[in-house]
């Protein structure tokens, strides 16, 4: 039986930490996570999804708001494991924790591309054709242990955020359990910091989108459904999007080329982009010939 402490916060380490605790011959000791937040425009304080997990299993549940806290590092020096698996937990581990036990971190890209704290998002703006989850030992350097295991998984040119983000949390969660079960067999690698990439928080802001590229807009899209969404300058979120031409070049960018009964298509600079459901500045979703005739849009004019 191998005793673990778990640290992760959101859904992506909930799901592992649900796959260990089913699995027989591995024991959750202790689980950490970060503090209750307040959520959405109400602040309701929110629990994070690890937490409801550890709850529902009674396993022993730490929430400080810094791991590197002299108390904090001496309670989790004192709890007794062959392991400690982290996922998305959201702070650095110190150096008196690294030494407590092995730290094995699984994070959702093949490293040492996309280290930091986006690599789902930012494997779909690339239009990457695989990705995957490595399984490292943590270090004190963000995302630059040595890789134990990499497991890859293929990317479709449709997939969308939150299916990538369920093919990874499975992979990630088989993952740990091999690595876990068979952590004596495998041969610890160095990263080739040569070859790093990084990728920074989303923020709301990175969901702005012009008419240039249409490949970039449709990769912003599969990217960033739902939150943080992709919009115009003028607030208008588009919703609902496919790509319709890739390679066409046009003068004039946002100008409507085509109406059907369900959508319209608009150029870009390179491309065109056909466009379903839209939702205005503080209005409800609708349907994209709905807003252009409420707005007295029609062919040849410029979607804003």
């Amino acid at each position: 039986m191998k005793n673990i402490i778990f640290m992760g916060t959101p859904e992506y380490a909930q799901k592992i930490l649900q796959k260990v605790i089913a699995t027989e011959d591995i024991n959750v000791v202790a689980v950490y996570t970060q503090p209750d937040k307040p959520v959405g425009r109400k602040k309701v304080l929110t629990p994070p999804p690890v937490k409801l997990t550890a709850q529902e299993h009674n396993i022993p549940l730490y929430q400080p708001k810094k791991l590197r806290d002299e108390e904090t590092v001496k309670e989790i020096l004192e709890i007794p494991c062959d392991f400690i698996v982290v996922a998305a937990y959201g702070q650095i581990l110190p150096r008196e924790i690294l030494d407590h036990a092995p730290c094995i971190n699984l994070h959702a890209s093949v490293l040492p591309q996309y280290r930091g704290a986006s690599p789902i998002q930012q494997t779909l703006l690339n239009g990457d054709k695989t990705t995957g989850v490595t399984a490292m030992l943590m270090e004190e350097g963000l995302d630059t242990g040595d890789i134990l295991k990499i497991e890859k998984v293929s990317v479709s040119e449709e997939m969308m955020v939150e299916e990538l983000f369920e093919k990874l949390t499975q992979t990630a969660a088989d993952l740990t359990i091999d690595v876990l079960r068979n952590f004596h067999i495998y041969t610890p690698k160095k990263q080739d910091d040569a070859h790093a990439s990084y990728c920074k928080k989303i923020t709301k802001a990175d969901g702005a989108v012009v008419f240039d590229n249409v490949q970039e807009i449709y990769n912003k899209y599969r990217a960033f459904t739902p939150w943080p969404g992709i919009y115009l300058a003028s607030g208008l979120k588009l919703k609902e999007i496919q790509l319709e031409k890739k390679d066409e070049e046009h003068a004039d960018a946002g100008k409507i080329t085509a109406i059907d009964k369900k959508s319209i298509v608009v150029t870009c600079k390179q491309g065109a982009l056909r466009i379903y459901k839209v939702q205005p500045q503080s209005k409800k979703e609708m349907d994209v010939i709905s807003y252009i005739n409420g707005k007295r849009l029609g062919l040849e004019d410029t979607l804003l």
